[in-house]
């Protein structure tokens, strides 16, 4: 049986949202026998050196990302009704974390509208190096198959997947008890036939 890893987790740097201290975390990832997690905060990084070099003290695997919130058209558009959807990216490696960091900046400095915000052009421009997850009922991909729409949910997968590349982007599946989730979950399922994408299981951890 292979392990079992985290890939969508926030740390108590998702401000007023998560609740998992570091250093705690770490003692439970290690109690629990698992070789890496992933830190996957709200639209920041502030924690990454601190979670890394936690990690690599207690012989875990860090994985750098963020849960980034993403705008369907230009992110210095200043509507609200654009809505912000969420989209779990993950660093591989060093480009990866340099992309990821620049895009963190980017949402700040030029796309802040309540939240820190990128668009797929800019994605686009910096996606070497990135893995890309569709994220939790905010997530663009999941919120169509909440509303049943297949064909929308599909477009949106494969945009993903085209900017990310085809091996680099994945289809979250998690249950928490919640009816849209398990709607969801079952089309995810009917997606990932239909365009040929992987599944992966998270859990979206806010709490040890």
């Amino acid at each position: 049986m292979k392990p079992f890893v985290h890939l969508h987790l926030h740390t108590a740097y998702s401000l007023l949202d998560g609740a998992c201290r570091i250093d705690p975390l770490m003692d439970e990832v290690a109690n629990l026998g698992m070789p890496a997690v992933a830190m996957t905060d709200h639209g920041v990084m502030y924690g990454s050196v601190e979670f890394y070099k936690a990690a690599k003290a207690k012989g875990i695997k860090p994985i750098i990302g963020c849960e980034s919130y993403i705008t369907p058209g230009d992110m210095h558009d200043r509507d609200p009704k654009v809505p912000r959807n969420h989209l779990v990216l993950l660093a591989t490696n060093t480009a990866g974390y340099k992309n990821l960091s620049h895009l963190t900046s980017k949402a700040h400095l030029e796309g802040f509208y309540y939240k820190p915000r990128i668009d797929k052009e800019l994605l686009a421009a910096h996606s070497e190096g990135l893995i890309g997850l569709s994220a939790c009922l905010h997530g663009e991909v999941t919120a169509h198959l909440v509303e049943g729409n297949m064909t929308a949910a599909t477009e949106s997968a494969n945009q993903y997947a085209d900017i990310l590349g085809k091996d680099n982007f994945f289809l979250e599946v998690m249950d928490h008890g919640i009816a849209e989730q398990r709607q969801a979950n079952k089309l995810m399922h009917e997606l990932s036939r239909k365009t040929g994408l992987p599944i992966v299981a998270t859990n979206d951890v806010h709490y040890l």
